[in-house]
């Protein structure tokens, strides 16, 4: 049945993106990659650190956690998806987070970025309102990356399948 409802969340990400330009958008070039969820845009007069709405990413940065486990991974993925590309900046009901960083739906081309780091399995939804706009398309791309074992979640499938293995040979 998940694999019926893709087709439809294909279907619906062109129509998400005429909404984003009619909201008014902001337009410039990544240039960095900080990690999976953050970048460094440069827009006409300045350079904008971006975190992706709705979306959080392993840490490759942490100040006290350092490195959290799939963060070079999640990384990557957004850099094949960004580094150096024109994108668009579509801003929701707050636009900065309490470390100033601008926060905003990203969009390369036809393809909201935050959206698609999630249905490959680099990212897990994160709502924080009032900006919930994309919340439900999310939450769906998430069940199916789970399901289907994708990106961060292929580590959790072989994870439990290890469990299972020393539970079945482990004595009663």
């Amino acid at each position: 049945m998940p694999l019926r409802r893709w087709p439809l969340a294909l279907l619906l990400l062109p129509l998400l993106a005429v909404g984003a330009a009619a909201a008014g958008t902001i337009e410039g070039t990544v240039v960095k990659v900080v990690d999976g969820d953050t970048i460094h845009v440069q827009l006409a007069d300045r350079i904008e650190k971006i975190r992706y709405i709705g979306v959080d990413a392993p840490e490759l940065h942490h100040p006290v956690r350092g490195e959290e486990p799939g963060g070079r991974e999640a990384a990557r993925a957004n850099r094949d998806l960004v580094d150096g590309r024109r994108v668009r900046l579509e801003l929701d009901v707050r636009t900065r987070d309490r470390w100033g960083r601008l926060l905003a739906y990203v969009w390369v081309g036809h393809t909201m970025v935050n959206a698609e780091l999630v249905r490959l399995g680099y990212a897990q939804v994160m709502t924080v309102p009032p900006n919930v706009r994309y919340q439900d398309l999310f939450l769906a791309l998430q069940r199916e990356a789970r399901g289907a074992h994708r990106g961060l979640w292929r580590h959790a499938a072989e994870r439990d399948a290890w469990r299972a293995v020393v539970a079945a040979i482990r004595p009663s």
